[in-house]
């Protein structure tokens, strides 16, 4: 593809998933140019945009300005407005789930998107790392699903509290809205949006979820990030007229955000909607807000 008409992308955030996914996923496709990276720590925009040829921007206006999309790799929250100001400025969006941790904030953000008619893609994981994405792809075109479970048991935090890196947000929202939108992300294209939710509250950050589904089907989803090791496991599992499927484990986070990169550049040079644009971010935030909502304060 001649360089003219490579989507330039630039890089909002400068921590552990910018560093070792965003930014090498970008600095590596041959589709995108990868303009330059902002982040609040303007040393560390500097070192991250060194590594890969980028510009360091220290006004994130400017990072927008200068390019036609914008990837994120920072708290929802912070997310969230940063990425309704980029849509404003005609920058298409790709986005890390969740959207953002209340539905005001990913409303706006929806909105904007529509308002601008930029492109959006949210980073689900499971949706865009090749094993995983093709054997959802292969249950939602199969019929006569009626149940099935996602259990994300991690051991993101240790006993003692401590993580591989610090991440506030994550400690304050815990597995609910951390591996909950990886959950939804593969039960809701198999059995159809979510119409009805209860949670209920294990230990420390544990979360059980019953999901009815639209097309009558139920699913259970249970959440953590202080499984202790040894316990720690994900399975999905979907029960039907065909029998039982397991989801297969495998895909790096790598791989799986340049396939994202894939989507988003198709998305914006086709005008066609992603199914994992800002729309069904919005839908997965919607959800996880109703179920915190049962939960005990704190």
């Amino acid at each position: 593809m001649p360089p003219m008409e490579r989507l330039r992308i630039g890089l909002v955030g400068t921590g552990p998933w910018a560093s070792s996914t965003h930014a090498p996923a970008l600095a590596a496709h041959p589709d995108v140019e990868f303009g330059g990276v902002w982040g609040r720590r303007p040393d560390a925009a500097a070192a991250l945009a060194s590594a890969h040829a980028a510009t360091a921007y220290e006004d994130v206006d400017e990072l927008f300005a200068a390019s036609d999309a914008v990837a994120f790799a920072v708290p929802p929250d912070v997310q969230a407005p940063l990425a309704t100001r980029a849509a404003a400025a005609g920058c298409h969006l790709l986005l890390d789930k969740p959207v953002a941790t209340t539905v005001a904030a990913a409303r706006d953000l929806a909105a904007a998107a529509e308002a601008a008619r930029v492109a959006s893609v949210v980073f689900f994981t499971l949706r865009f790392a090749g094993t995983t994405s093709a054997w959802v792809s292969e249950q939602a075109a199969t019929e006569g699903w009626f149940a099935g479970r996602a259990d994300w048991y991690s051991s993101f935090y240790a006993a003692d509290g401590t993580s591989p890196f610090s991440s506030p947000w994550r400690a304050r929202r815990g597995g609910l809205w951390d591996v909950g939108p990886h959950a939804l992300s593969v039960l809701m294209p198999v059995f159809g949006d979510v119409t009805d939710v209860t949670a209920a509250a294990g230990r420390a950050d544990l979360v059980h979820l019953v999901l009815r589904h639209s097309g009558g089907a139920s699913s259970t989803a249970t959440l953590s990030l202080t499984t202790p090791a040894k316990a720690a496991g994900v399975t999905v599992e979907l029960r039907g007229e065909a029998g039982t499927a397991l989801m297969p484990s495998g895909g790096e986070a790598l791989d799986a955000f340049g396939s994202a990169v894939d989507a988003l550049v198709e998305s914006a040079r086709s005008g066609r909607p992603h199914a994992c644009d800002v729309r069904f971010g919005l839908r997965v935030t919607e959800i996880l807000a109703r179920a915190e909502e049962q939960l005990p304060a704190g």
